[in-house]
């Protein structure tokens, strides 16, 4: 009788050293290193190491210019010099740094912080402070390349100050005989529409040039038919100087401004022994450009560590999993300047996470318990 009662006690202490060893499971934290292909263990919340991306978004005004189609007259008829070649010149007007950050994909942790409510509440207060991120996390969004139009070639077209046509009148001969039987040749006169020669039409909106400033001095004095004043003078006077700046625009072309915007990102290298990266390309002739593109010249991003040194490390597989402790990163504060050849385009403080220490916190107290 003692030895049953004896053998139902031993059975009832394993029962709670099962439950209890059940509960500890489900309430005491546990954390594992995730690796490529690793399965992710039921119930566990997944997170991810911090790490920076720096955004630069690039400014960059285009001045387009296309040489007027009587250029070569302009010295001849106007007495300037025009330009006789289409030309295009990039420069950069605006930059901007922004860091950013998102969800280191080689730094993975799966933990489970047990069955407490306030326990998962607290864990993601703890992500909220940027210490730790939720995997595939990226705080800020990316700007498409903003390639405006260029000038058309065809843009002289719409300012016609002459018709491209004109009446030539040429003299034919055909042979008749006159009053004594002898066989003459007789003059015939023939009008035929002909094209005119680019020489004549510059010659002719000269001409219309100097006869719209004539005309503009005319109304100013007086000298005219119409009486201008108040509103309408002003309204004359700006038609004709409107006028006269199409029509000197075939001589001296047209110049164009337009506004190409891009943004490229850079996520700094711990293991990089020289902090300078490539961030993008400037092109004279094609203006901003990604970093691997090789037709222009390279825009340097370069990383001073300020007051500190760069102390990155990988996880540490026992400390993360060791009594749950939570792994987290302290950012290194850099100094990050844009430099194209000697000039620097902008330079400002950011925390780059990557370069930090990784430090390891018991996730129970992490966790409010």
């Amino acid at each position: 009788m003692k030895i049953e009662i004896v053998d139902k006690k031993l059975r009832n202490i394993k029962k709670l050293v099962l439950l209890f060893a059940a509960f500890s499971f489900f309430t005491t934290a546990q954390a594992q290193v995730l690796k490529d292909g690793d399965p992710v263990p039921q119930g566990a919340v997944i997170y991810s190491l911090p790490e920076t991306s720096i955004n630069i978004s690039v400014t960059a005004s285009h001045l387009s210019f296309a040489a007027g189609p009587f250029a070569p007259y302009s010295k001849k008829y106007l007495g300037i010099d025009a330009s006789k070649n289409n030309s295009d010149f990039f420069s950069i007007v605006k930059v901007e740094i922004s860091p950013s950050v998102e969800a280191d994909p080689s730094a993975s942790v799966a933990v489970n912080i047990g069955n407490s409510k306030t326990a998962g509440a607290n864990f993601l207060t703890f992500c909220s402070q940027g210490l730790i991120v939720a995997p595939g996390y990226f705080s800020s969004g990316s700007m498409p390349f903003s390639f405006p139009s260029e000038i058309s070639s065809s843009w002289s077209d719409n300012i016609q100050a002459v018709s491209n046509l004109q009446r030539d009148t040429a003299k034919l001969y055909k042979s008749e005989k006159n009053a004594n039987g002898e066989i003459v040749k007789v003059a015939v006169p023939q009008t035929q529409i002909v094209e005119k020669t680019t020489e004549q039409k510059a010659a002719e909106t000269a001409e219309l040039i100097f006869k719209l400033r004539q005309k503009r001095v005319d109304i100013l004095i007086g000298e005219t038919d119409a009486n201008y004043s108040g509103a309408a003078l002003g309204d004359a006077v700006k038609e004709i100087n409107k006028l006269e700046k199409n029509y000197t625009s075939l001589f001296t072309g047209c110049e164009v401004e337009n506004i190409q915007s891009a943004s490229f990102d850079v996520v700094p290298k711990a293991k990089n022994t020289k902090q300078t990266y490539v961030a993008f390309r400037m092109s004279d002739a094609q203006g901003l450009l990604p970093a691997d593109n090789m037709s222009g010249r390279p825009v340097y991003l370069e990383l001073s560590v300020l007051d500190q040194k760069i102390e990155a490390e990988d996880l540490n597989e026992a400390a993360a999993a060791s009594k749950g402790k939570v792994a987290y990163r302290t950012p290194v504060i850099v100094m990050a300047k844009l430099i194209d050849g000697q000039k620097v385009l902008a330079q400002r403080r950011i925390p780059v996470y990557q370069f930090g220490k990784i430090l390891y916190f018991p996730l129970e107290v992490a966790a409010g318990k």
